[in-house]
This record gives C-alpha cells, sequence and structure tokens, in this order.
C-alpha cells in the first residue's frame, strides 16, 4: 500500500493520523518460527537486522526501519542508511509497526479487514521494546500533529482513513501524505549530460559559490524547454557531467532537510524566481 500526497494537512474524523517515519519501509515476516525481513522491492534484509528474529505467533507486519538519532530523538535518514551499509549493528535500529497483514497459526489474511480492526489486533500482538514497536496516532486532528512535526523538524505526517482496506502495490485517495517541506531559492548552474538534472547552487557567507544539490523532480517540459532555449549563451564550460551555466537563474525549490554534507535532500523544482 503507497500514500498519495497532498500539499496541505487537514483535520477529518474519518482518518487517523501518524507521523511520517524517515526510513525505509519493511515487512517482517515470521512463519513457523523463522523471520525474514524484505524491503519494498523484495530484497532480502535478514541478515542486516538480526535484533528482529524473534520467537512467536506468525505474523506479518508493515512498518519504517529507522535509526534515531542520540541528539535529536528523531528518526534520522542518513544514519539509517548508514546502518544499511554497514556490516555491525553499531547503530541501533528502531522499526516502527503501523500496520498488521497477516496474524496465528491459520494465517488469518487482514488485508480485507478495515484499518482501525487491524489498529486493535496490532496493539495486541506488538509489545514495544527499544528495537521494535507501534507507531502512535491520532483521530481527526491532522493540522494540530502537522504543526507539531514542524516545530519537532520531522519528515511530515500520514493521512488514513479509518475504514480503509489495503490495496498492495497501490496509491490510494485512503492513505495520504504531507510532506514538511523547506524552501529555498538557488542558481541554476548546470545541466546535467544523460540522465536530465539541473545543479543547484547558493553563494555562501563569502558570496562563493557552494553546489547543494541536483533538481530532478517537479521540472514541467515547458520549464526544461525555457531553459534550454537560453542555455547556450549563459554556458561557462563543462566536463564529463555536467555542461556548467554563468549562476544568472534562479528558481525556486522545496526540500526535504539539509543533509550533514550541506545538500538539499530530494529537492523539487517549484518555479523560475524572478526577484
Amino acid at each position: 500500500m503507497l500514500l498519495e500526497q497532498v500539499d496541505k494537512p487537514f483535520s477529518d474524523e474519518r482518518f487517523l493520523f501518524e507521523p511520517k517515519i524517515d526510513g525505509f519501509r519493511l515487512i517482517l515476516i515470521r512463519k513457523n518460527g523463522v523471520t525474514k525481513l524484505f524491503t519494498r522491492h523484495g530484497n532480502d534484509v535478514t541478515a542486516k537486522y538480526s535484533e528482529l528474529i524473534s520467537e512467536g505467533p506468525d505474523v506479518i507486519l508493515d512498518g519504517e526501519l529507522t535509526v534515531i538519532h542520540p541528539e535529536t530523538g528523531i528518526p534520522d535518514f542518513e544514519l539509517t542508511m548508514s546502518r544499511f551499509h554497514s556490516n555491525t549493528s553499531k547503530l541501533p535500529i528502531s522499526y516502527v509497526v503501523f500496520d498488521i497483514l497477516q496474524y496465528g497459526p491459520e494465517r488469518l489474511n487482514l488485508i480485507d479487514q478495515p484499518l482501525l480492526k487491524r489498529k486493535e489486533l496490532l496493539e495486541e500482538v506488538i509489545d514495544d521494546t527499544p528495537t521494535m514497536c507501534k507507531i502512535a496516532y491520532i483521530h481527526g486532528r491532522g493540522e494540530d500533529l502537522f504543526q507539531a512535526i514542524v516545530n519537532r523538524k520531522m519528515e511530515g505526517i500520514v493521512a488514513k482513513r479509518l475504514d480503509s482496506t489495503i490495496a498492495p502495490g497501490r496509491r490510494s485517495k485512503f492513505w495520504l501524505k504531507v510532506i514538511n517541506y523547506q524552501y529555498a531559492s538557488v542558481f541554476i548552474t548546470g545541466i546535467r549530460k544523460g540522465e536530465f538534472g539541473w545543479l543547484a547552487s547558493i553563494k555562501d557567507q563569502n558570496g562563493q559559490l557552494k553546489n547543494v544539490g541536483i533538481i530532478e523532480l517537479g521540472v514541467s517540459v515547458e520549464h526544461k524547454r525555457a531553459l534550454k532555449t537560453i542555455f547556450p549563451s549563459l554556458r561557462v564550460g563543462e566536463d564529463e557531467h555536467f555542461v556548467y551555466l554563468q549562476p544568472t537563474i534562479q528558481a525556486k525549490v522545496k526540500f526535504r532537510h539539509w543533509t550533514s554534507q550541506g545538500l538539499m535532500r530530494l529537492p523539487v523544482f517549484i518555479e523560475f524566481d524572478l526577484v
């Protein structure tokens, strides 16, 4: 089950609202005493997260695997990826479970059950530990939760209809996400060769240009064409990867957050900035 994106938070008594956990989707399958862990794309990552292997009833759980930053106390995507690519378990994980798809020796299929009933069963099945816990949620008050998320500088919120069933692999208007974006104005200083991308830069405190990411999302055909018509006159050089431009074209972008390397995570083009 995937998420549709909406631009603004809302409140609605037909929905429950959860924090959006910054990590990656993980399915836990326990069958006949054997636990297997799979990413959203079906990759077996059981060996990477042996701390999630435990005894218990047959079950299929759906959730997000993350690493909590030790200083901020919030999910950290960079630390999560560091743990994913590491062969050690020095970074403790948190598996935040938000759904249950199957349960019990009879392997009761729950995907056609309403969300609220699945949540009630999840309360019975999962005991919270530092390694695995159930996600917190509230009824109806999406705008209040979103403001709390903004205050804590977390990723966003998820809204789910109380009566929603599971539609595997599909996006649905019954499961929605609202991202807590940051916004900035950047210079377009290059066009990537091959796969589309605009090089984004900002000026540092000394007035020097600094590359902060590659814009791949949100750019319409019309905007690509508009820049392409004028970029020959702005061209200042090239290398194996980019054709470089004079820093005269600015754009407004939105992005998830600044990384520890000073880059924008997933910048999305909004419009050319004429200011």
